[in-house]
């Protein structure tokens, strides 16, 4: 995206992402353990900038599930601890809408919150659900949360037979606030993983609590289901993080009680 148009997605813009999903160049491996890999890029030292990219083989979900659990914003509040509120604002296309998510941090760093254009694609037995940050007027930053910058956000499932899968996470994110380096080094070490394992137990249970609630209701999957309003491009423009204030958080200690995960987003 350049300057202030915002774009939905096209299929151009899905094979890159998924191309550097798979991608190796560039990429320093941080932790390689018990099917889970993360890879960082630093971008930028200073302000804190970076890229992570984290894979999962979950030898007992299936492609399908994985899709519909990181889709069922219901399910999310439930197995999601640090969500502290998620809720779609209104749709673009049959593939594509704006959602709010906002998430606890560990202290004593801020929670923070993220205004997202979503937009998703099956590809043959693989699927794509990415994201980036847009603004719109009816949801300015909150005085209580720290406005975070989805540059690119997203998630690759790739089939590995009827009830495995490969899940990778790819975010870029300015999470403002000049966030120390203890904080990078935690979320590519600890964090990351910790999130990949969330979502594979998440997946373990989704069919039975699915059961329980609206088991035929998934949007993402029947588009005639969804019923929210839709927003023209034209209410919308792209978030520029250097137009959100800037709190530093620089200078702050790690915490040594564990509450919460600030995570490179969600794409939600």
């Amino acid at each position: 995206m350049s300057g202030d148009t915002v774009q939905i997605p096209d299929d151009r813009a899905f094979l890159n992402f998924k191309s550097e999903c798979n991608s190796k160049e560039g990429w320093n491996l941080t932790y390689d353990k018990s099917g889970i890999t993360v890879w960082v890029q630093i971008l930028e030292e200073e302000k804190s900038l970076h890229k992570i990219k984290c894979r999962i083989v979950n030898k007992d979900v299936s492609a399908e599930t994985m899709y519909d659990v990181l889709h069922d914003i219901e399910y999310r509040k439930k197995w999601d601890a640090n969500v502290i509120e998620t809720f779609d604002i209104g749709k673009l296309t049959v593939n594509a809408d704006v959602g709010y998510y906002s998430w606890r941090c560990p202290p004593p760093l801020k929670d923070r919150d993220v205004i997202t254009l979503r937009s998703w694609l099956p590809m043959g037995s693989d699927y794509i659900i990415m994201n980036y940050s847009v603004k719109h007027s009816k949801y300015p930053p909150k005085k209580d949360k720290v406005r975070a910058v989805s540059i690119q956000t997203g998630y690759l499932i790739q089939s590995n037979g009827p009830t495995s899968c490969t899940l990778t996470y790819l975010a870029q994110v300015d999470p403002r606030g000049s966030l120390p380096k203890w904080v990078v080094n935690k979320s590519s070490k600890y964090l990351a993983p910790k999130a990949m394992k969330k979502i594979n137990k998440a997946c373990l249970k989704y069919h039975e609590w699915k059961r329980r609630h609206n088991p035929r209701y998934k949007p993402w999957l029947y588009p005639e289901q969804n019923s929210l309003p839709s927003i023209p491009l034209s209410e919308l423009s792209i978030q520029h993080a250097d137009s959100l204030e800037n709190i530093d958080e620089s200078g702050l200690s790690e915490a040594k009680e564990e509450r919460g995960e600030c995570s490179d987003e969600e794409a939600n």
